[in-house]
């Protein structure tokens, strides 16, 4: 080969690669080049994990407000029981309770009513008001474990399928790093989705369990310290 020969192979292979690149570029424009854009391809892994953070703020905010106003306590609020039920006077005391929206209050009112049967019967109807409390507590709060826990696994079902994809690129097309990177991106983006969805539901979940605790540990003081204004002596 000499020098003429080489020279024109040199021009014939640019030319070759030259007229590839256009095909190359289009190729790259034919992909999804924002966030948004891979978002809008996986609409069908994305739209079920935007609705369930939706569902899961609504049941955070909902369930907070009413776990914070359960855990108001009225100033002296046992203090005036235990004068009203010492004096004898049962529709003060009563009437002491209505006026006052939580559990704990709920709780004595239902043990007032029953003054002048057994004591064990008193406990009972305690007992079974704190558990109807106890289940309007965490109502719904089963629905928010259910997101934490499924979110993710919906995100890994996204990478899944677009790993899937991207498989069935590479079979037909060979390796090529711009034919895979739409499949790729879809999978890491469903995995993110559906990890910051079910981490908020998780942390969620647990801080409302913690705060339902809080209100469990009340009423059963309050119970505790009613129960012990009636078995005082002379009562």
């Amino acid at each position: 080969m000499n020098i003429f020969e080489f020279i024109r192979l040199q021009i014939e292979q640019g030319g070759a690669e030259s007229s590839s690149t256009p095909s190359s570029m289009a190729t790259v424009a034919a992909q999804p080049q924002t966030i948004m854009e891979v978002i809008l391809e996986s609409w069908y892994i994305m739209l079920p994990l935007g609705i369930m953070s939706v569902l899961a703020v609504y049941i955070f905010v909902e369930r907070f407000l009413s776990i914070r106003k359960s855990l108001k306590e009225e100033r002296d609020f046992m203090l005036k029981v235990k004068t009203f039920v010492e004096d004898g006077k049962l529709d003060a005391a009563k009437q002491v309770c209505a006026s006052t929206d939580n559990p704990m209050a709920r709780m004595v009112e239902k043990g007032i009513a029953r003054i002048g049967k057994d004591m064990k019967d008193i406990a009972a109807s305690i007992e079974n008001v704190a558990k109807l409390e106890v289940y309007r507590l965490e109502a719904r709060l089963s629905v928010l474990a259910t997101i934490a826990g499924a979110a993710p696994m919906l995100g890994f079902l996204g990478t899944v399928i677009g790993m899937m994809s991207t498989f069935g690129v590479m079979r037909k097309q060979g390796v090529d790093i711009q034919g895979l990177s739409g499949g790729i991106m879809e999978a890491m983006v469903t995995t993110v989705g559906g990890l910051i969805v079910g981490i908020i539901a998780y942390v969620a979940y647990n801080y409302l369990v913690a705060k339902v605790e809080k209100v469990i540990q009340k009423m059963e003081r309050t119970a505790v310290e009613f129960l012990d204004i009636l078995e005082e002596p002379g009562k």
